[in-house]
């Protein structure tokens, strides 16, 4: 008996996703839970996976805007009440299909139908020869850095089979009668539509500059202690904890001491209420394939650091791996971005509405600053921190991001909660 694949609910306040890309061809006998499909939602990327074994059959094309509950797909039975055959297990098995049938992730597989690129024609670096998205991007590249040497030796080989120069009359009697003709190479565009999160991204945003009375206020921390502390106990930290000692941990834990302090920052306004907060759930930043994402790290005013770099970490691989729900990317009270590790020296962030307020970070530096009356060279970071005017007034905001600097320049005042 026939299935019907439908799309399903993947949020309380989402009610149309677009399928951004089909896994399978038309017709492809598949085994039960195998992905089948990646579907996008206004703030995620997920698979649609098969219910049961059998043979799909595709009813909506790729890129199609579609309601939640919809039927996406048949899936019939195999004929004679046959069950897909699944990959030998043994050596031998395993070895000749992967020859036959390379496995890539599902941002992988897109890139590659995109650039038409057969898979089989890709080296695959992940697990088990998986092609990665990485994988895809360079066998894109060296395709187009060959085809660019290509255009210009057959240039050169033009010039070289070229007719000898005309002389000054013949010249002059070609440009009278010729007419202007471009020889110019690589002029050529194309065309993509923007994913749906890409589109919701782009609206957010505006809605940020347009609906609040946003403004940035800046600051700058020496890095030195948090770099000394990091030199001298990265090491056990992560033996003990199985996670990195990194920045990330440090500023979060900051700004939610900050914020128990500052609730007007920590604040939302709804209507004509002003919603405070008696919790801190941080939103951090991350670049995942389809556009930047916020996953939130829940009560972060209760875990210490060690916690805070399991949960970071956590959520920015699931967030790069499009496996990000959209309950993880719900609810957050304030943001930290960090411009830094793209080599971003100063920027003013944009508000992640409803908050009203938001941490930038930024690259480290080594710059000359006066201490006690002397020039020393500190490695120093600039700070951002954009706010909603409308809630938060400038005495507010200064003093909560000095209060993060001291923070942030004495870190044992975060252990000591002083």
């Amino acid at each position: 008996m026939a299935i019907e694949i439908k799309i399903p609910s993947v949020g309380e306040s989402i009610t149309e996703v677009t399928l951004a890309a089909w896994l399978v061809e038309d017709g492809a006998q598949v085994e039960e839970d195998q992905a089948i499909a990646e579907i996008e939602s206004d703030k995620s990327t997920m698979e649609l996976t098969a219910p049961s074994a059998g043979i799909v059959r595709i009813k909506v094309p790729e890129g199609t805007d579609i309601k939640v509950g919809e039927i996406v797909a048949i899936l019939e039975p195999v004929e004679g009440g046959q069950q897909v055959e699944k990959p030998d297990t043994s050596d031998k098995g395993a070895a000749t299909i992967e020859e036959a049938t390379p496995v890539a992730s599902p941002a992988a597989a897109k890139i590659l139908r995109e650039y038409n690129i057969p898979l089989e024609e890709v080296e695959g670096t992940g697990k088990g020869g998986r092609i990665t998205k990485a994988d895809a991007l360079r066998e894109i590249r060296k395709r187009e850095v060959s085809a660019s040497k290509e255009e210009e030796q057959k240039m050169k080989l033009e010039e070289r089979t070229a007719p000898t120069a005309p002389t000054p009359q013949e010249q002059k009697a070609t440009e009278e009668h010729a007419p202007t003709v471009s020889t110019s190479v690589g002029r050529k565009i194309h065309r993509k539509k923007m994913s749906r999160i890409r589109r919701t991204i782009a609206e957010h945003l505006v809605e940020a500059k347009n609906r609040t009375a946003m403004l940035t206020t800046f600051n700058e921390a020496d890095m030195s202690a948090i770099i000394a502390l990091r030199s001298q106990f990265k090491e056990k930290f992560k033996e003990k904890y199985g996670v990195s000692l990194g920045f990330m941990g440090f500023f979060i834990k900051a700004c939610a001491q900050a914020l128990m302090e500052f609730p007007e920052v920590n604040a939302r306004l709804e209507g004509d209420e002003i919603v405070y907060h008696d919790y801190v759930d941080i939103s951090v930043a991350v670049a995942a394939p389809k556009g930047l994402v916020t996953p939130v790290v829940r009560n972060a005013h209760l875990l210490n650091i060690a916690e805070i770099e399991r949960q970071v970490k956590y959520l920015a691989e699931r967030a790069r791996e499009n496996k990000i729900q959209v309950e993880e990317l719900e609810g957050g009270t304030f943001t930290v971005s960090n411009g830094g590790v793209f080599g971003s020296l100063l920027s003013t962030p944009i508000l992640n509405i409803p908050q009203t307020a938001i941490l930038g970070m930024h690259r480290i530096q080594e710059r000359p600053v006066v201490v006690d009356g002397e020039i020393v060279v500190r490695p120093m970071m600039y700070l951002a921190l954009s706010y909603d005017h409308r809630l938060i007034d400038g005495k507010e905001a200064v003093s909560f991001l000095v209060r993060v600097v001291e923070l942030v320049e004495n870190p044992v005042r975060i252990w000591l909660g002083i």
